[in-house]
């Protein structure tokens, strides 16, 4: 079939299996340009990642893989490919991963299923157990709408919305560049409490506690959630919205987590990571808009990082190659620090008032971002011939 980006909403409906792998084999390239000086010897040489088959899970996968040769786990929910129906971006993302790592004789493999079941959770312990005995690092970078409760078969879903009041604001078509403005109407008691089931800390601390107990965390193993923060614009919609109340459950559960993880004289954190298009924060009203003057910003000051990038500095600057790991007040990673420092914001805040309904957006990453969006869906290479017949089941 000829397989075509179709988006509807902010919402890509296809992925391309060639551009997927060229998105993994960038990523890859970037790493191997930046081998030469990086002290590896700290890296973690086992990794599960939760939530590891697109964004900043797949790079957490990528970046011991390629810089220290470690053999990594995922875990996530995908849909597969059919004879007309392309798979998830994370399917072939994940293929093509693994078929890299293959080449270089190194040990890469994927459970995919419900990360919330008790049956994933033994499904991945057994895995761990069998082929690595234990892990030194378990990123938590799970994104999901739903969540099925394994005790009551209860599901709770998340949503998207502000607290106590509707919320308009302007943001953006990331298809035409049109500048629009978008309202929603405030979230129940209910969906604000299911939101954070599904997206807070609480499935974070159970696959800790499980792997704990299966003596699979080896000694002085760390464990990292993702979160966001953001500038004040973005507050209402995300930091004090149903989103940043599952984050804020998220970071209050790491103390939880750092205690049970003394176990093994180990620690866990939270990494609060800069904005980034991603398949999520797409459909995420305000943020769209945001984004891509924040991109133009950082991109003008030569300080924008890509995903791989972030990755790389977390990893090697923040979690490994220091003697302590460098926290803020609350005791977080703030690998955001460049997308917040004050010059930043302030420029973007600046551009932000200029914007306009209805009129094209004025001073932004317009191709920036909607080029990201292309690459992690596998469209928009140069390199790659999409009038050409694919069967979306080969990778």
């Amino acid at each position: 079939m000829i397989i075509r980006q179709k988006i509807m909403r902010n919402v890509s409906l296809t992925a391309h299996p060639q551009g997927c792998a060229q998105y993994v084999k960038d990523q890859i390239a970037f790493l191997e340009s930046k081998k030469t000086g990086v002290k590896t010897d700290s890296l973690p040489k086992r990794v599960l990642v939760i939530g590891g088959s697109t964004g900043y899970g797949l790079s957490s996968r990528i970046v011991p893989t390629i810089l220290a040769q470690a053999k990594t786990v995922n875990v996530s929910f995908e849909r597969e490919p059919t004879e007309k129906k392309t798979a998830t971006p994370g399917y072939y993302m994940t293929g093509a991963f693994e078929k890299e790592a293959g080449k270089r004789g190194l040990y890469a493999e994927s459970i995919y299923g419900d990360a919330f079941s008790k049956e994933v959770k033994e499904a991945c312990a057994d895995l761990i157990e069998k082929d690595l005995q234990q892990v030194d690092l378990i990123i938590y970078s799970l994104a999901s709408p739903a969540r099925t409760d394994s005790e009551t078969q209860e599901v709770y879903r998340s949503v998207i919305k502000p607290i106590g009041k509707d919320y308009t604001s302007l943001s953006l078509d990331m298809q035409s560049g049109m500048v629009v403005k978008e309202t929603l109407q405030s979230a129940t008691e209910q969906q604000v409490h299911d939101t954070v089931k599904v997206m807070g800390g609480e499935d974070w601390r159970d696959w800790i506690e499980y792997l704990l107990d299966r003596g699979v965390i080896a000694e002085g193993a760390m464990s990292v959630a993702y979160s966001y923060i953001g500038p004040e614009i973005t507050y209402p919609m995300y930091r004090e919205g149903t989103i940043g109340k599952a984050k804020e459950d998220l970071e209050e559960k790491a103390a939880l987590i750092d205690g049970q993880l003394k176990r093994v004289k180990g620690r866990a954190f939270v990494s609060v990571n800069k904005a980034l298009v991603t398949r999520a924060s797409s459909v995420i009203p305000v943020v769209p808009l945001y984004i891509s003057l924040l991109y133009d910003v950082m991109k003008e000051k030569n300080i924008h990082e890509d995903c791989i990038a972030q990755i790389f500095r977390l990893f090697t600057m923040r979690l490994y190659g220091t003697q302590t790991v460098p926290v803020d007040e609350r005791g977080r990673i703030r690998i955001d620090d460049l997308e917040m420092r004050d010059d930043v914001q302030k420029e973007v805040m600046r551009r932000w008032a200029l914007q306009t309904e209805g009129e094209m957006v004025k001073e932004a990453d317009l191709e920036g971002f909607q080029r990201e969006y292309q690459h992690i869906h596998g469209f928009g290479y140069d390199t790659i011939d999409y009038d050409l017949d694919v069967d979306p089941r080969e990778m």
